[in-house]
Order: structure tokens, then C-alpha cells, then sequence
């Protein structure tokens, strides 16, 4: 997206050089495009740079903002009507209040940017293909963007002006920061039992798994029980992860079959009959407090209703919080009993120990 956005307004340059060398006349029509194509151009690439240090960790994934960084982005948005330059600043001012949380919104939103940015400079060079597949790439960014809102429970708004009326989490940042709290743990020997005794077993994978590149191993396992006649799900949130559809993709390159796949609406209502959730590197997106707990930042997110199962398990390092910073009282549930290790480690283990029953 980025690279695509200053592609684009580096094309808007050059015009403008063109234009000037040969003398030709500049028409109010191409001064408007090449205006949008440097303004939405550099925009998307400084924006897309800040959403990039997020992602890989390089910056800090919790909302930014500092003294005065309203009345700066107001600034920087005028700026752009007299100063190209003023739209990098922009971007990053857009970007860097949103939470990691957020990211999945700010990276379909950015694909639409880059989409708009390629349309602008198909009207500068006359060029029609760039015109057409940039439409359609802002259009198609831009629904997903919506619909990312939705499950998000935030407001486009909020989204388009960088988190403006918005107050960045309080929860705890610290590893360890609830550690204090009794929860029920469990190895591989006993999961293993769990899951080859269960009749339907549902797992949801998150941000843990991505990052441990465990999809592999997840696949062995559903495999394995699935040859034990037991029904496999996987639940997919619609922002599990760091970006949308990160976790489709994923398991299709495990070769997870389609057909078990399922999304949050179609299988939100089947977890209270359920013996097994395997939630395998999620968190905020089956965090209970979205429905119970009316002033937390995320209450009112649609979530996974993993806490209806009979069992779950949650694989993960630390009780650490995701990036909303919220603590999960899912953790701490009768219910629930934690996997501590890294995600693929702990999956292979269960594996060795599906195949010794």
C-alpha cells in the first residue's frame, strides 16, 4: 500500500515536471488530480510506514498522541492545501493514535488510499487501466473497511480521522500485570485426553499463532482428531490477527479444508454445545468483558463466545493483555484452563500426545 501510495505521487511529479519543461497547459482538471495524487499518495505511504512499525514491533502497538497532536493534524490537513509536503506529516498523524487493535481497519483503509491514489494518477496520464483498477481498488478497500468497522464496533469516522474524540486504553501494559490471580493450568497429556474424548471440538485462531507460525501444527492436530471421529471447527473473527483475513490466509496455506472454516455469525451460537474450544494465540477477540463489563473501551465488540464451551483451553505465553490492553477475564474462568509456551511448541506436544493415546 505504501510504496503503491508514493509510486503514485511521485508519477504526480513528474507531470508537474513534464508540464513545466514542455509548456504545455495545465487545466484546472489535471491540477485538481495531481493535487490528489501527491496528497493521498504520500498520505497512504507515511501512514502505511507507521502501520508497518506497529505490526513487526519496530514501534509501539498502543495509541500514540502527545500535547497538542489535534490541533497538529488540523494544521497538517490545511498544510496540504498549500504544501504537498504536509500530507507525509498527515499520514503519520493519522496512524500513529490508532491501536495495534485497530490495525486490521487501518490496513483495509490504506489499501483504499493506495486505490484512490492510483485512480488520481490514471486522470493525470490519462490512463485508463489505472483509473479502472484503482477504482475498484478503493471501492473494494473501502466496504472491507466498513465491514472491518463493524466488527470493531467502531465508527468509520473514528477511522477516517485517525482516532480524533477518541481516549487510548488505560489497562495494563505490563507482562505479568494480573499474574497475581489464581488460574487453572494444564499440559499436553491432559489436552490431549480432552480433545480425543470430545464430540466437537472448535478452534480459534489468533495473532499467537501467526507469530509462532503454528497453522501446521494446528492442521496435524485437526487432522489427527477429525481420523478419531471427532468434529473439528475452526472460528474465524473478522479481525483475529493483524490484518484482514490474516487468519484465512494462513490456514489455507496449511491446507486447512474451506468447509471448516466458519465465521463469527455462522459459529458463535454452536460454542454452548461445544466440549473443547482450542484458542490458540487469540485474545481481545474472545475477551468476555466486550459483553459484561459496559465501561470497557471494547465493550459492545462483537466477540468469539468461547467462554460458552465446556472446556477451554487457551494457548498462550504470558496472561499478559492483547493490544487493547484490557485484561481477559476469560483467563481466570472455571472453566478455562491455560497452556503456557509458545504456540507451536505447545501444539506439537499435543500432537505427540493425540498420536500416544
Amino acid at each position: 500500500n505504501g510504496f503503491g501510495g508514493l509510486a503514485s505521487a511521485l508519477v504526480a511529479g513528474s507531470e508537474i515536471a513534464r508540464l513545466a519543461n514542455t509548456g504545455a497547459e495545465l487545466t484546472a482538471v489535471t491540477a485538481v488530480t495531481i493535487a490528489l495524487s501527491i496528497l493521498i499518495g504520500t498520505v497512504t505511504f507515511s501512514g502505511s510506514f507507521v502501520a508497518f512499525g506497529k505490526l513487526s514491533g519496530r514501534f509501539s502497538g498502543n495509541p500514540a498522541s502527545f500535547a497538542g497532536m489535534r490541533l497538529l493534524t488540523i494544521l497538517a490537513l490545511g498544510g496540504t492545501l498549500a504544501l504537498g509536503g504536509a500530507a507525509f506529516v498527515l499520514g503519520i498523524l493519522l496512524v500513529i493514535p490508532i491501536g495495534g487493535a485497530d490495525m486490521p481497519v487501518v490496513v483495509a483503509l490504506l489499501n483504499s488510499y493506495s486505490g484512490l491514489a492510483a485512480a488520481a494518477t490514471g486522470f493525470v496520464i490519462d490512463n485508463v487501466v489505472l483509473i479502472v483498477s484503482g477504482t475498484l481498488v478503493g471501492a473494494a478497500g473501502f466496504i472491507l473497511t466498513m465491514i472491518m468497522c463493524e466488527a470493531m464496533n467502531r465508527s468509520l469516522a473514528n477511522v477516517l480521522l485517525g482516532g480524533f474524540g477518541g481516549e487510548a486504553s488505560q489497562g495494563p501494559q505490563v507482562e505479568g500485570a494480573e499474574e497475581g490471580r489464581p488460574v487453572n493450568e494444564t499440559e499436553a497429556q491432559d489436552t490431549a485426553m480432552l480433545c480425543s474424548y470430545a464430540a466437537q471440538v472448535i478452534v480459534v485462531p489468533g495473532y499467537g499463532m501467526a507469530v509462532a507460525q503454528a497453522q501446521h501444527q494446528v492442521r496435524e492436530l485437526a487432522e489427527l482428531l477429525d481420523e478419531e471421529g471427532v468434529n473439528v471447527k475452526f472460528a474465524i473473527h473478522p479481525v483475529a490477527g493483524r490484518m484482514p483475513g490474516h487468519m484465512n490466509v494462513l490456514l489455507a496455506e496449511a491446507n486447512v479444508p474451506y468447509d471448516q472454516l466458519f465465521e463469527m455469525e455462522e459459529v458463535n451460537s454452536e460454542f454452548a454445545q461445544t466440549d473443547v474450544a482450542l484458542v490458540i494465540g487469540a485474545n481481545d477477540v474472545v475477551n468476555p468483558a466486550a459483553r459484561q463489563d459496559e465501561s470497557s473501551p471494547i465493550y459492545g465488540m462483537p466477540i468469539l463466545n468461547v467462554d460458552e464451551s465446556e472446556q477451554v483451553i487457551v494457548f498462550k505465553r504470558s496472561l499478559r493483555p492483547g493490544y487493547s490492553g484490557i485484561p481477559n477475564e476469560l483467563f481466570y474462568n472455571d472453566n478455562t484452563k491455560m497452556f503456557f509456551g509458545d504456540a507451536k511448541e505447545s501444539v506439537a506436544d499435543l500432537v505427540s500426545e493425540v498420536k500416544a493415546l
